[in-house]
């Protein structure tokens, strides 16, 4: 068995490298072949100063640490709780985390919609009518920390769970209020540096969902990144393809340097 496995290991390598790698060659080739000029790279001198540029990324990194940030003070006291007190209710967590991978995201931004249309309407003798104007303030819009909190809650659960796997919580947990410390202090000291690399994982992959995330975005009628990289891209199409390639490969050099500093974090500990 061992020795199939270890024939079948590369072949399979190899297809997915050259299913990644293919289209992402063509993308390059694209931005740096201009026909009558020969190579060029001046789609990618151009990235910085072109409009609209800074403000969407800084706008979509913005998004992006408000929407961690509050994920994850949400998320780890209830997966914490959930598994000291209430074991019973996490396959009904499970499914609940588990159903925005259902529902289509056209769907979920035309429920989004419905409320936000709704609410200065039947509600603007109530002091709810400005929150509803705050959400929607195009310099930082708070609807869509909103919206993207609910799509990466398959994502932050499944790796917090994966974190609290490895660890004994309840031990670690009793250690520290033996000791006299609050729960809270208990979660913040015992439990959280012992969390590290799940924390690091849900936080990575929540950065790479609101910068990728398009179709919410879009249709509420706000400009972070990837809605810029799509207006762009009738205008100006060499540029747009050079933006996405440079995306990806910063987001792949965040990956590489998330699953070192993890497994030097793992190696640490160990030691």
């Amino acid at each position: 068995m061992a020795r199939r496995v270890n024939t079948w290991r590369w072949p399979v390598l190899g297809l997915a490298a050259l299913y990644f790698l293919v289209p992402l060659a063509a993308s390059v080739v694209f931005t740096v072949d201009v026909p009558g000029r020969g190579v060029t790279f001046d789609a990618y001198r151009r990235i910085v100063s072109t409009e609209g540029f800074t403000s969407s990324l800084l706008l979509s990194l913005e998004l992006a640490l408000a929407t961690i940030a509050v994920v994850l003070l949400l998320m780890v006291p209830a997966v914490v709780a959930l598994r000291l007190g209430a074991p019973r209710l996490r396959p009904v967590v499970e499914v609940v985390c588990s159903l925005p991978l259902v529902v289509p995201p056209i769907a979920f931004v035309a429920g989004i919609s419905t409320v936000l249309k709704w609410g200065p309407e039947h509600l603007s003798r109530t002091p709810l009518f400005q929150t509803f104007v705050a959400v929607q303030n195009p310099d930082f819009p708070f609807v869509l920390v909103l919206a993207y909190l609910v799509m990466a809650l398959p994502f932050v659960y499944r790796a917090l769970d994966a974190g609290l796997r490895a660890i004994d919580v309840r031990t670690l947990v009793e250690a520290a209020r033996s000791c006299g410390a609050a729960w809270p202090q208990a979660l913040l000291r015992a439990v959280l540096p012992n969390l590290r690399g799940a924390l690091l994982n849900a936080s990575f992959l929540t950065l790479a969902l609101v910068l990728g995330e398009f179709t919410v975005a879009q249709l509420l009628g706000f400009t972070p990144f990837a809605v810029w990289i799509y207006s762009i891209g009738g205008s100006q199409a060499q540029l747009s393809v050079a933006v996405s390639v440079l995306s990806l490969l910063v987001t792949w050099a965040l990956l590489l340097t998330l699953a070192g500093f993890g497994g030097r974090t793992k190696t640490a500990s160990r030691g």
